[in-house]
């Protein structure tokens, strides 16, 4: 039988290549009959209905192929076939909920209420509720929205389309969206100082990246290169912000969800915490600590033993040095992402810079207890460490700057 139906598949495809649409269709007429669960195939049948006019037709494989992905476990597929159904028949709500009630929050909550505040606003969302169906897996983002959020979120995101060796997004551009990578896969490319182009990571379905966008203006950091043909979902800062008027826990939860996306990140990248095991990681990740800091507020003073790693969240922070007591030098400032502190805890020596914050900022900060108790305590981490930390000061300028990248570093 799965021979006789890869026979009707691939029958069906040729068939859809030479534009016989309908003899396509009742190929895969044969395999959905036969296999009701294959959602690819279920796809092609509203594809094809779509092509030839029928929409009533269209929207019920469309659903049917939603159901079958969700089914599958493969939510970023379901969401595609659903925008397909949603772009026919815009004022449907089935659908959406059901893809809600599988992998959202638990419960109908519709997350009104007002906005979060302050540096609050980036704390993970505590409901115990936050799981998504038995059995199914748990999606970014997704599986922390309820139900009405959660379809609201679907309805906003948008079906992208690149063929192999098209840039995603270029670096340095405006970001103005998120992308989550439904199928295909994509690289992550970097300028070096110098002009020289580095791949520091590679992205497979189910990946999401440019979530910085959603969050704050600014030029993208890397470039994201397909490196085969892919189908994304992009979400936009335009719609984000529609959906949260009428849904404020969808900014909560997109503020957490970038919260847990810059951790990893760090914990990722950053040859500090290289050494440490997935479980240890998991640990150091939930020790970090939101701290908002006020215009002209010093989170380091230059002289002073270092009290914390910190890693900035949400703002601008600008090093100064002051040389033998002389005047205060500005180095450029401190980007969303980038790390500092860590140098004093490493080596045991006072800061080198003073950081002071431009405007009203947030940091995760790991004080220093934890970094002593979670990474130099663990055996030749304080050697392996030591050497990273003179690497780091004999490059202090670059440091400074905010422009030592490494591999791994996937924020774009």
């Amino acid at each position: 039988m799965t021979d006789e139906l890869q026979r009707h598949r691939e029958r069906a495809a040729r068939l859809s290549a030479l534009d016989q649409l309908e003899a396509a269709l009742a190929e895969y007429a044969q395999v959905v009959k036969a296999a009701p669960d294959d959602a690819a195939s279920h796809q092609r049948v509203a594809e094809l209905q779509e092509r030839l006019g029928r929409r009533v037709e269209a929207v019920a494989a469309y659903e049917q192929a939603a159901m079958a992905w969700a089914r599958a476990g493969k939510l970023l597929r379901a969401i595609v076939a659903c925008k397909g159904l949603l772009n026919l028949e815009p004022g449907h709500t089935r659908t959406p909920r059901a893809l809600a009630d599988l992998y959202g929050a638990r419960g109908t909550g519709t997350g009104g209420g007002p906005a979060p505040v302050s540096g609050a606003e980036f704390e993970l969302v505590h409901h115990d509720d936050h799981r998504p169906a038995e059995g199914m897996p748990v999606v970014p983002l997704f599986s922390k929205l309820p139900r009405e959020p959660f379809a609201a979120v679907v309805e906003a995101m948008e079906v992208r389309k690149k063929p192999a060796a098209e840039m995603v997004v270029e670096e340095g551009e405006h970001g103005v969206s998120m992308f989550a990578l439904v199928e295909g896969r994509v690289v992550v490319v970097r300028h070096l100082q110098g002009g020289e182009k580095r791949k520091v990571g590679e992205l497979e379905e189910g990946s999401f990246f440019g979530e910085l966008a959603l969050i704050s203006e600014g030029p993208r950091l890397a470039s994201v290169l397909a490196i085969q043909p892919v189908v994304l979902l992009e979400l936009s800062r335009a719609k984000l912000t529609e959906v949260v008027r009428r849904f404020p826990v969808v900014g909560q939860v997109v503020q957490a969800f970038y919260r847990e996306r810059m951790v990893e990140n760090l914990l990722r990248s950053n040859p500090v915490f290289a050494p440490l095991s997935t479980e240890q990681k998991q640990t150091v990740a939930r020790e970090f600590q939101l701290r908002e800091v006020k215009p002209g507020d010093v989170v380091l003073q230059q002289g002073h033993e270092g009290d914390a790693f910190y890693l900035l969240l949400r703002g601008k922070l600008t090093p100064y040095h002051s040389p033998l007591g002389g005047p205060e030098k500005a180095y450029p400032s401190l980007r969303e992402g980038d790390v500092f502190g860590e140098i004093s805890l490493l080596l045991g020596k006072p800061v080198t810079a003073t950081v002071r914050a431009d405007i009203t900022s947030v940091v995760l900060r790991l004080d220093r207890a934890a970094f002593e108790r979670l990474i130099l305590s663990q055996p030749g981490m304080r050697s392996t460490l030591t050497r990273v930390g003179t690497e780091r000061l004999q490059r202090t300028a670059k440091l400074l700057s905010g422009r030592d990248h490494h591999e791994g570093d996937l924020r774009v």
